[in-house]
């Protein structure tokens, strides 16, 4: 699966998405490393903090499922709009991911790349934690 393939499953995965709040429809697919996809959708509640975010979505469905070892996420919103993973996800993504993974944010008519170290410096980790 090529880069604009893994864009199109997040973005079919906003379709999913509850948000009768915002509105705003994020998908994220992220592949592991055997080449299994996971998707996740945003889920609001009323009490915003309850919401849970597609990134994290995904990530725990592959985590449940024995996964651990991951190659690339994808981002989408309903809006196309580059829509990056938040601070909470980038630290859920990093117990998992090393600085190079791959992150792949659609916009209208590209897409931007990044890498976790890049949109997360100094994560706190084991090593930091004196594990």
């Amino acid at each position: 699966m090529d880069d604009d393939e893994l864009i199109d499953r997040a973005r079919e995965a906003t379709a999913s998405a509850h948000v009768p709040y915002s509105e705003y429809r994020v998908g994220a697919a992220l592949e592991t490393a055997d080449g299994t996809v996971f998707l996740g959708c945003n889920i609001e509640n009323a009490n915003y903090s309850n919401s849970l975010h597609a990134e994290e979505v995904a990530l725990a469905e592959a985590v449940k499922n024995g996964h651990h070892d991951f190659a690339r996420l994808a981002v989408a919103s309903s809006e196309r709009d580059g829509v990056l993973p938040c601070g909470m996800c980038r630290q859920s993504l990093s117990e998992f991911c090393d600085d190079d993974f791959r992150v792949l944010c659609d916009e209208e008519d590209s897409k931007s790349e990044y890498r976790l170290g890049e949109l997360l410096p100094d994560a706190i980790s084991a090593e930091t934690l004196g594990k």
